[in-house]
């Protein structure tokens, strides 16, 4: 499966910022949790969202009411919605996808650039 992210930019601090990820693959998507990750410039990469495929959206402690993960099964497409943006958000963000069912694999998309000015 392909994953590509976009939404990605520069944007003032304080502002909001949509990310989209689309997935090529529905046998995928359907059967994935899906989640967003992100790597800032020397730093690891880490766990921002994720939507389990049979339980609830989990965040990281930084992001918790500030980022809203969403899931369209029915277009494949999976958002982060970022708002009260700060400048440690700077980042490379990244789709993922962790299939669950009928065998595991794990799936990443190129990773779309989100800048937050102060």
């Amino acid at each position: 499966v392909q994953l590509q992210a976009s939404g990605g930019g520069l944007v003032q601090a304080g502002g909001s910022r949509r990310l989209s990820c689309a997935a090529s693959d529905n046998a995928i998507f359907s059967v994935s949790d899906m989640g967003w990750y992100r790597q800032a410039p020397g730093k690891q990469r880490e766990l921002v969202a994720i939507w389990p495929l049979s339980s609830s959206p989990q965040y990281a402690d930084s992001v918790k009411g500030r980022f809203w993960i969403s899931r369209d099964n029915g277009r494949n497409l999976v958002y982060l919605q970022m708002n009260s943006l700060k400048p440690e958000d700077t980042a490379v963000y990244y789709c993922n996808a962790k299939k669950i069912i009928s065998g595991k694999a794990e799936y990443w998309g190129p990773g779309t650039q989100v800048t937050v000015s102060s």
